[in-house]
């Protein structure tokens, strides 16, 4: 029976979501499997990858064969290193030791590399955040100077207008003394 390291979808249209099975090659991609090894979310960034490291890596030992993208992705998660450094031991070109210290420096730089993207997509997003509170600010501040603007204005026509009902109770009574003056 030839086994192969697949993805299996799952989730909804538009939104796929995959484990990574071993299955018999004749079996169709998304029918019975004979083990779930882990799983991928493409819908992340990064794409986040979940593997049973020591089950992958046991079932590429016993000949099953991964197809292009789960091979894409025990590449990535360092599977098919330690596959590659344990056949060197077995060889006899290095220790075991040498090859888990190998495996590990590669690992710690991997991790590195993984928290340098995060990190970059974190700083990112807070800029868009305080572009957006910044934009937001300025727009509060142009909407306040109008409310002011036309609150002034409106108060400039109320005193106005308060004037002018002023003026003629004034000159009223102005009037009327100079009408009395000149009767007398």
């Amino acid at each position: 029976m030839a086994t192969k390291i697949r993805l299996q979808r799952r989730g909804r249209k538009g939104y796929p979501f995959y484990h990574i099975v071993i299955a018999d090659s004749r079996a169709p991609r998304d029918g019975k499997f004979i083990e779930k090894v882990g799983s991928y979310n493409p819908n992340t960034d990064p794409a986040t990858i979940t593997i049973n490291f020591d089950r992958a890596l046991y079932w590429l030992q016993v000949g099953a064969q991964p197809t292009d993208t789960a091979r894409n992705i025990l590449s990535e998660q360092g599977v098919l290193l330690k596959k590659h450094l344990l056949g060197g031991v077995a060889k006899g070109a290095f220790t075991e030791a040498d090859a888990e210290t190998k495996f590990e420096a590669w690992k710690a730089d991997k991790e590195k590399g993984t928290q340098a993207v995060i990190n970059k997509n974190q700083t990112k997003v807070q800029a868009e955040i305080k572009a957006r509170l910044d934009a937001e600010k300025a727009t509060n501040k142009a909407k306040a100077e109008a409310v002011a603007k036309k609150k002034a204005e409106e108060n400039a026509a109320q005193a106005q207008a308060e004037a002018e009902q002023a003026a003629p109770a004034e000159e009223a009574p102005v009037a009327e003394a100079n009408e009395e003056k000149s009767a007398e």
